[in-house]
C-alpha cells in the first residue's frame, strides 16, 4: 500500500503546480484589476499606477508568482485587499464551516444512495425501481437554488420549522441541537443532488454484482436476495463506488459556494463570492488553491481507498 501511495503522490503533486500558475494566470486576464477596486471609479491613470506598485503588481508575472507560492509554501497567506484582514484568519473561519457543512451534508448523501440502491436491488420489483429513478432524476435535474429556495420557503418560511439561514447566534459548538437545525437545510440542499449521483453508481454495481456466476450459484443454493445483497454483492460493489464518492466529495465542495450564499453560511463559499467581486487577488488565489488542493487529497484518499479494498488495483504497477 505503501508503494502504490508514493506511485501516486507525484502526480498529485504536479497537479497541484499546474493548477497554482493557472489559477494565477487567470485572474489576471481578468479585466479591471484589484486597483480599480481600490481606487474607485474616477481613479486617474497616475492613482491606479501607483497602487499598482504598492500592490507589486507591476513587476513580471514570474516574481509575482514566485513571490506568492513561496509565501503560500510557507503557510503566510498574506492580506486581503478588499475584504480587509490576515487571508489565514479568514480562511480557518470560513474552513470550518465549510467542513462541518460538507461533512454533514456528505453523511446525508451516502444514507440517502444506500437507502435508494438497496431498495432499488433487495426490492426486485419495477415499480420500486421506477419510484428509485424518479427521485434521482429530480435530484440531479433540480438546480442546487431551487432546491435551496423550496426548503427555505416550505420548512423556514411556511411552517416555520427550521431556520431560514444563517448561523447558531452562540456559535457552532455552543449547543449542538441548535447548530443542527440552521444546518440541517443547507446540509439537504447540498446532499440530495449528490446523493442521488452517487445511488446511481451504487444502483449500477450492484446490478453488475448481481448478475455474476457466484449469485447464480448461490440463488440456486436459496440463498435469498436480500441476504446476497447485504452480505456479499454490497462489499463487493464498495470498490468502484470508492471513486464515484471521491468525485461526489469533490462536488460537494464546488456546491458549497451556491448553497452558502443562499443560505448566509459563512463558509469558504461565501467568503469566495466575496473576494471574486471585490477583485481580491490574494484571497481568491488561496482559497481557489485551497479547494483543488482539497479535491487533489480527496481523489487521492479515494484512489487509496479503491486500491486497499481491490488488492488488482495496487498490484496493477508492480
Amino acid at each position: 500500500m505503501t508503494a502504490y501511495l508514493l506511485r501516486r503522490v507525484p502526480s498529485a503533486l504536479l497537479v497541484l503546480v499546474v493548477a497554482s500558475i493557472l489559477i494565477f494566470a487567470i485572474l489576471r486576464l481578468i479585466p479591471g484589476g484589484p486597483e480599480s477596486a481600490l481606487a474607485g471609479p474616477d481613479a486617474t491613470p497616475a492613482q491606479l499606477a501607483t497602487i499598482r506598485h504598492d500592490l507589486g503588481l507591476d513587476r513580471s508575472f514570474a516574481a509575482q508568482y514566485l513571490t506568492w507560492i513561496g509565501s503560500v509554501a510557507t503557510l503566510d497567506f498574506g492580506q486581503s485587499y478588499q475584504v480587509g484582514g490576515d487571508i489565514g484568519s479568514l480562511v480557518g473561519f470560513g474552513l470550518v464551516h465549510t467542513v462541518v457543512l460538507t461533512v454533514t451534508a456528505l453523511i446525508l448523501a451516502i444514507a440517502l444512495a444506500l437507502a435508494l440502491s438497496l431498495a432499488a436491488t433487495i426490492y426486485d420489483n419495477r415499480y420500486v425501481s421506477w419510484l428509485v429513478t424518479a427521485v434521482n432524476a429530480v435530484a440531479i435535474a433540480v438546480p442546487t437554488f431551487v432546491i435551496g429556495s423550496a426548503l427555505i420557503l416550505g420548512f423556514g418560511v411556511r411552517w416555520q420549522i427550521l431556520p431560514a439561514g444563517g448561523t447558531p447566534p452562540d456559535g457552532l459548538w455552543a449547543d449542538p441541537s441548535i447548530t443542527a437545525q440552521y444546518l440541517l437545510l443547507p446540509a439537504l440542499t447540498l446532499a440530495l443532488p449528490a446523493g442521488a449521483m452517487l445511488a446511481r453508481f451504487l444502483t449500477e454495481a450492484l446490478r453488475t454484482e448481481l448478475r455474476r456466476p457466484y449469485v447464480t450459484t448461490a440463488r440456486a443454493l436459496g440463498v435469498g436476495r436480500r441476504r446476497l445483497v447485504l452480505d456479499t454483492a454490497l462489499r463487493n460493489a464498495l470498490p468502484s463506488s470508492v471513486t464515484a464518492l471521491g468525485l461526489v466529495t469533490g462536488g460537494l465542495l464546488g456546491g458549497a459556494i451556491l448553497v452558502e450564499a443562499i443560505f448566509g453560511w459563512p463558509g469558504l463559499g461565501l467568503l469566495t463570492e466575496q473576494g471574486i467581486f471585490a477583485r481580491d487577488y490574494p484571497l481568491v488565489q488561496v482559497l481557489v488553491l485551497l479547494s483543488v488542493a482539497v479535491f487533489v487529497v480527496i481523489q487521492l484518499f479515494a484512489d487509496v481507498l479503491h486500491a486497499w479494498l481491490d488488492p488488482r488495483i495496487r498490484l496493477a504497477g508492480q
